[in-house]
């Protein structure tokens, strides 16, 4: 026999032989390949629409925490021990803690639950449990309506964004802020709010920001939604969704460093093209006179090359409130004559009539018509640099032709914001970083390689339940089947799919 043989041969079996004897360690071979995700599992949670919101994976005790409001508000626990066939194990009570629980996470056998309190308004909890037993350990004071919890990756700090959400009046409009915490020093907490940065409300409204609820100050207005922590713990970004920006954060320091409006997307560009209609029967994508409002709702972060980067996803949001609301259909405004000198048939309902827009902006000359249009959200993820928040990417609408290609677009939702991207998750499979963006009226998980982040690669369509909230990668290293895993559950139908990298 061949000597070069016979050695490969007795490495590989060593290889695998030591890789079966200690768990810890991951199987090198096959290679796992990113384009190939399958689902291999699900589970339906009991309760309908709400029973699986926000997920968390402990890899210390191979179970699942997902969020469940559907009836009461709970965490339910999974044992995803066998990825193919999880299996419910028990529910934790969080009503004696507040209202609705809104997010969750895990680190270190530690459990947080972000619950808000039973008046919105009111400052919530930070709630933290033992994953093995679900003991109580601790609750957390933080600011009003936490609506996302996570910890940085060295475990040192348990962040919330808090979204400080008005009651439906408008009477009562609590500052939005953001909630650290340390995991590390009996919990103490330092609650960070915006009005540093009142005075600077005209110069950062001129780049792009919005601050105009009712009678509200710039800290009063804005609103954290979710956020992320730098790869060395040192950073966290914050989307301020209502307002089109995203927060920076220095956690050494503990303060807001600065905030970045995010500016529009122009939709009469090429390659800007979406469709505005539903009631044209039909998938068209065309380039209109309207600019996108990023209002992004996730965002995840990852490092090429020792540079931060920034995903967002592009979802939107508009206020609708008994006291105000945005929201206008374009056959509704007054369209200003010179600017829209075609303004008639661009109202017609297979046109432009049926899109909604803000009535915040595009009053130009406040003269009481729109000379420009702005719709929410931009149908799309975009990339930027975590130092600068200069955009470095954005998909154009290349997530709509795909969701069409693969024929889950919702073409009921044109007029809306479209397929409404919303979650968005980033891990590593074989040494190609991938993003999972998942977009709520399609049902579905996109797929891309942004090792390259100027250059996105897509890679697949996956199909989800209904409405995609929770989207968690679980690395081959802290699997259960020690394979790259996607997590996803859906908010409408309250079922969780687990999905299973391929083998190249």
């Amino acid at each position: 026999m061949n000597k070069k043989l016979l050695f490969f041969g007795l490495g590989f079996i060593l290889t695998m032989s030591a890789c079966r004897e200690d768990e810890d360690v991951t199987v090198p071979f096959p290679t796992e390949d990113p384009a190939g995700f399958s689902e291999i599992g699900e589970i339906h949670l009991e309760g309908g629409a709400g029973a699986a919101e926000i997920s968390a994976y402990d890899p210390s005790t191979k179970r699942l925490f997902v969020v469940n409001n559907a009836v009461n508000s709970r965490v339910d626990v999974i044992d995803v021990q066998n990825p193919a066939t999880p299996e419910f194990i028990q529910s934790i009570d969080i009503t004696p803690y507040g209202g609705g629980v809104n997010s969750v996470a895990v680190k270190n056998g530690i459990l947080a639950a972000a619950v808000e309190a039973n008046i919105k308004q009111d400052n919530g909890k930070v709630a933290l449990f033992n994953t093995k037993t679900y003991d109580l350990l601790k609750l957390v004071p933080v600011g009003a309506l936490p609506d996302m919890v996570t910890f940085s990756p060295d475990g040192t700090y348990i962040l919330s964004a808090n979204e400080g959400e008005p009651n439906s009046d408008y009477t009562v409009d609590p500052n939005g802020s953001v909630s650290i915490i340390s995991a590390i020093d009996n919990y103490n907490v330092v609650t960070l709010e915006f009005t540093a940065f009142n005075n600077s409300q005209a110069d950062l409204e001129a780049k792009g920001l919005r601050v105009f609820g009712p009678n509200a100050t710039l800290a009063m207005d804005v609103e954290p939604e979710y956020i992320t922590v730098s790869e060395d713990s040192k950073t966290a970004w914050v989307t301020l969704q209502e307002n089109n920006a995203i927060a920076k954060i220095d956690l050494e320091t503990k303060s807001v460093t600065s905030v970045v409006p995010l500016g529009f997307k122009d939709h009469s560009l090429n390659g800007n093209e979406f469709d505005v209609s539903d009631e044209d029967n039909a998938v068209a994508f065309a380039t209109w006179p309207v600019k996108g409002i990023y209002l992004p709702d996730a965002l995840a972060s990852f490092s090429v090359n020792g540079t931060d980067y920034i995903i967002t996803a592009n979802e939107g949001d508009a206020r609708e409130y008994n006291a105000f609301e945005e929201e206008a259909r374009v056959k509704k405004l007054p369209l200003d004559s010179n600017a829209f000198p075609n303004a008639a048939e661009l109202q017609k309902d297979l046109n432009l009539g049926r899109l909604k827009v803000t009535t915040t902006l595009g009053d130009i000359d406040s003269d009481g018509d729109y000379d420009e249009l702005y719709s929410f959200g931009t149908r799309s993820f975009s990339i930027w640099q975590g130092a600068t928040g200069v955009q470095v990417y954005d998909s154009g609408n290349e997530i709509e032709k795909k969701l069409a290609e693969a024929i889950v677009y919702p073409d009921d939702r044109s007029d809306d914001k479209g397929a409404e991207p919303e979650g968005v998750t980033v891990g590593v499979v074989n040494n190609q970083t991938i993003a999972f963006i998942g977009s709520e009226r399609a049902d579905a998980v996109l797929l891309y390689d942004v090792t390259n982040p100027n250059q996105p690669q897509f890679l697949q369509v996956l199909k989800t339940g209904d409405a995609p909230e929770g989207i968690i990668f679980i690395a081959a290293a802290e699997s259960p089947n020690k394979k790259s895993l996607l997590i996803v559950s859906s908010e409408d139908d309250g079922v969780v799919k687990v999905f299973e990298a391929g083998k190249i």
